[in-house]
Parts: structure tokens; C-alpha cells; sequence
């Protein structure tokens, strides 16, 4: 993987609205693979601030959104290239 891949990766990982299905869609990439990503690339007091964010958050889980409209996007998705999800 690419350094502006996984940088994309994190940074899709920190927005609350983009759930992991996005990033295993876009980067081949499960749940799982995406903490140790975010676990061996954040600091250790990132880390732990990003792990207590996303656990419970049913934004994260496609499953468990409550919402279907008013999907937000992040304002550089265009500028993003291969981007497959936009």
C-alpha cells in the first residue's frame, strides 16, 4: 500500500460518517485491518483517542446508521483520484 493510500485511509478512519464498509470497498481493507493500520501509523495518545471515538459509533457500521439521507462528503471526495466510492 501506498503512503497516500494509507494516509487516505486514516484520515476516511477519523471522519465520523464514513463507515469501514467505504474503506473495505475502496482500499480492500476489513474492520479489522483498519485498527492495526491506524494502531502502527497514530501515536500511541492518538490511537487511543481514535479508539474511544469509533467504538459504539453506529456511523462507522453500515448496519447500524439510522439515517439514509443526508450522506455527508468530505470536501476534497473529488480531488481524492481513484477514489472509487464517489
Amino acid at each position: 500500500m501506498q503512503i497516500e493510500d494509507v494516509d487516505r485511509v486514516i484520515e476516511m478512519a477519523w471522519e465520523d460518517r464514513t463507515p469501514f464498509d467505504a474503506i473495505a470497498f475502496q482500499f480492500g481493507l476489513s474492520e479489522k485491518e483498519v485498527i492495526v493500520l491506524m494502531r502502527t501509523h497514530l501515536k500511541q495518545s492518538s490511537w487511543k483517542r481514535w479508539r474511544k471515538r469509533v467504538q459504539g459509533r453506529g456511523t462507522k457500521h453500515q448496519a447500524k446508521r439510522v439515517f439514509t439521507v443526508g450522506r455527508h462528503r468530505c470536501s476534497r471526495q473529488r480531488g481524492i483520484s481513484n477514489n472509487k466510492v464517489t
